[in-house]
């Protein structure tokens, strides 16, 4: 198993798990320093989301396939866990994205102007680690959002990790990204902005650009997924996001142990991972 794969993953649960309490919160109306439980879902503390669930559906799945690309076969482990909670903590589904709901319930992704949500984004990490090109990557997107717009944010986000993952810096992964035309021309200029300039909304380029934004200002793990969920919005998958990729550069080991140890739901991840 790849251990980038392994720091990867367990970034993005920690980060997922550290965003749930303040998700829909307005920025600057709170401020997250510590794994904490409530919030307007009500979980206990260090308890992933979606984010993670389907992240550890699509690891499953290029397990299965030997890191082969079969969208079927995700499009029916997501439905097992919207369906029967198989990848959610104690089977329990409390967050699910409306396109995501929409989509797997109709057996195709949607591509309406409002389906270029994050749904796809914050489950794409693990294609990083696979042989996929944009193409398969827009596929495994495509299950759920198949807008344009949510199909490219999955290829940068993948190729923006493949490159930290062979050793980058976060500015030469940065620098590398092939896709800037509109809606993503702030990506080559994401480090020179201002927090007031970044949204951390749910549309899939906000999404992108506050991870990248968070990842580039910030010189550990701790600060770059605290600053995600303090972006406020949707913190959740903003800090599953930035957190996947965090991870990749600073490793595993450089998540606070505490935070590893409120992490529910790791025999999932390690399941999934086939650790």
């Amino acid at each position: 198993m790849n251990t980038k794969m392994r720091d990867a993953v367990y970034g993005l649960a920690v980060g997922d798990a550290l965003g749930v309490p303040y998700e829909f919160h307005a920025r600057d109306t709170f401020r997250a320093a510590e794994p904490i439980g409530g919030g307007f879902h009500g979980q206990l503390a260090g308890t992933f989301s979606d984010d993670t669930s389907m992240t550890l559906a699509t690891c499953e799945s290029l397990r299965a396939k030997q890191g082969a690309i079969d969208a079927d076969d995700m499009r029916s482990r997501f439905l097992a866990w919207l369906e029967r909670g198989v990848y959610a903590i104690d089977g329990t589904i409390f967050d699910v994205g409306i396109t995501t709901r929409r989509a797997l319930e109709a057996g195709h992704g949607l591509d309406g102007e409002h389906d270029c949500g994050n749904g796809s984004l914050m489950r794409m990490l693990p294609l990083a680690f696979t042989e996929a090109n944009d193409s398969e990557i827009a596929q495994v997107s495509a299950i759920t959002h198949a807008h344009p717009v949510a199909c490219r944010a999955c290829a940068t986000y993948v190729h923006v990790a493949r490159d930290l993952a062979a050793g980058a810096t976060v500015p030469e992964a940065i620098a590398r990204i092939a896709d800037t035309e509109a809606p993503f021309g702030r990506l080559p200029e994401i480090a020179s902005l201002e927090c007031e300039q970044i949204r951390s909304s749910g549309y899939a380029v906000d999404t992108l650009e506050a991870a990248l934004w968070c990842l580039a200002t910030t010189e550990s793990y701790r600060a770059c997924v605290l600053a995600a969920v303090n972006l406020g919005d949707d913190t959740d998958t903003v800090a599953a996001v930035a957190g996947g990729l965090a991870g990749i550069v600073y490793g595993m080991e450089a998540i606070p142990h505490v935070w590893i140890d409120k992490l529910r739901g790791r025999d999932l991840i390690e399941r999934a991972l086939g650790c």
